[in-house]
């Protein structure tokens, strides 16, 4: 039986290649439509994004997370309703957990949030607190840097024997509170004007 193909059997084998050329080409215009649609939603997601604040977009613009405020620069409504938050946390947790022994070396005031110093202290801790323990923003090491870089310097300033209770209790059977003065503080005056011989040149 000879070897030599016949002109039927190349007429079938240009066929299937004809197939298999048109069923590449309808895959390839497939995955390439796929590829449009996917840049697409890429290329949307991105420029929501990257939208600044000054760009204009039908879409809404993202709202940038607001940083807490000062507390002692609150108005008095709200500093009311902070300082009761800060008040619940210092009582329920701080207190009982991390104060030790009332001493001459660590005092404390059963009355803290007469002492500004003290509450913008306590509240700048409370808010690191809040970060650093909160699993979604902290990561493992969050409680860790919470008591290394915040807990444990405020520590040593809210009860140093010069810090904001130096005049409050230092003995947990003998309660005092006194809020220590503010010292003065001048206002800067205008250097004088030398005329004159004494003039600079």
């Amino acid at each position: 039986m000879s070897d030599t193909p016949t002109v039927d059997g190349l007429f079938e084998d240009v066929e299937d290649l004809k197939a298999n050329v048109t069923a590449f080409a309808e895959q390839l215009q497939l995955n390439t439509e796929q590829l449009k649609r996917l840049a697409a939603v890429v290329s949307a997601v991105t420029s929501d994004d990257d939208q600044d604040d000054d760009g204009e977009s039908g879409k809404e613009k993202k709202e940038k997370p607001k940083a807490p405020p000062f507390i002692l620069w609150l108005p008095g409504d709200q500093y009311g309703a902070e300082l009761a938050a800060l008040a619940a946390w210092v009582e329920n947790l701080l207190v009982p957990t991390y104060f030790g022994e009332v001493s001459s070396s660590a005092p404390w005031c059963a009355q803290w949030w007469e002492h500004p110093a003290a509450v913008a202290r306590l509240h700048a801790v409370w808010l690191a607190w809040q970060e650093l323990t909160n699993p979604e923003t902290c990561g493992h090491s969050g409680p860790s840097v919470w008591h290394r870089d915040h807990l444990d310097p405020m520590l040593s300033q809210l009860r140093s024997a010069s810090g904001p209770f130096a005049g409050c209790m230092t003995n947990p059977d003998r309660r005092q509170h006194s809020v220590l003065p503010v010292p003065p503080v001048d206002a800067p005056h205008a250097p004088p004007v030398v005329t004159g011989a004494n003039a600079s040149p």
